[in-house]
């Protein structure tokens, strides 16, 4: 066929579609340069806040795909591509990815809400899923704990996040509360006196507010009392695991019994 022909009889055509080609390059063009620069307002913005670098990374990038899928849709159709069936596409394949990946999908919910929210940081020591330690790290997807024997243990966010998170180390000072059973033929005012003193002896222990030493029950066995002094929260377990032993000590000293469960035998002779 002669060439002159040819471009007669598709040049018209070539032309439009180049032109179309052309305009619908310069919109994707515009929506990468717009969801660049929009991407990068919100990033400077979370950071001025303070946000989480994981999540500030996370919500950038979703600004930056919706803005630009927002500009591909109207790019495919001046380049005369029919978008309804692509969308209707894309939106089958998303329901097909979002069933499939349910459990993965909670878990980065979850992961945002942990981040968000913050109701524990790193470094915290929590109950949280079932399981006790300090976070050693929140991502969108799970959370890690080590625990006091230095085991690591990850744990799905979508775990944590369906239970009670226990944050112990939110807090500047916590209570230390003992529970102290006497005999019954021990004097109470005299081990009131001695857990008294042992509470006043510790420097870690804060005056304010004040330790409370009280009966708090009559027991099957026992008279139970109370001791309930208030530390800062870094020195609970020293603070514990002393006094425990002060008390013992001290109530050795003053020759004051602590019960302990006892079991009488009989035994009956037949003939």
């Amino acid at each position: 066929m002669d060439p002159q022909a040819l471009l007669e009889q598709y040049g018209p055509e070539a032309i439009d579609m180049g032109i179309r080609a052309a305009g619908a390059l310069a919109i994707v063009l515009v929506g990468y340069w717009m969801a660049k620069l929009f991407s990068g307002f919100t990033r400077s913005g979370l950071e001025k806040r303070n946000f989480d670098p994981t999540l500030n990374a996370f919500i950038s990038k979703l600004v930056f795909f919706i803005i630009f899928a927002v500009a591909l849709i109207p790019a495919l159709a001046h380049a005369g591509i029919q978008t309804a069936s692509v969308i209707a596409a894309l939106g089958a394949a998303g329901l097909a990815v979002g069933l499939a990946l349910q459990g993965s999908l909670a878990n980065f919910a979850a992961g945002v809400l942990l981040i968000a929210f913050r109701p524990c940081r790193v470094g915290d020591w929590v109950d949280a899923g079932g399981c006790s330690g300090t976070v050693e790290d929140i991502s969108l997807f799970s959370t890690i704990l080590v625990t006091g024997d230095n085991k690591r243990i990850v744990i799905p966010n979508s775990q944590v996040m369906s239970g009670a998170i226990t944050n112990y180390s939110v807090k500047p000072r916590r209570r230390v509360d003992l529970l102290v059973g006497i005999s019954y033929d021990a004097d109470i005012k005299l081990a009131k006196e001695t857990l008294e003193r042992l509470v006043n002896a510790d420097e870690r222990i804060l005056k304010d507010p004040s330790p409370r030493i009280a009966v708090a029950a009559l027991g099957a066995s026992s008279v139970d009392l109370i001791c309930r002094p208030w530390v800062k929260t870094e020195d609970y377990w020293p603070t514990y695991w002393d006094l425990t032993e002060k008390i013992k000590l001290a109530f050795d000293e003053a020759g004051i019994g602590i019960p302990y469960p006892q079991m009488d035998v009989h035994f009956h002779k037949e003939d």
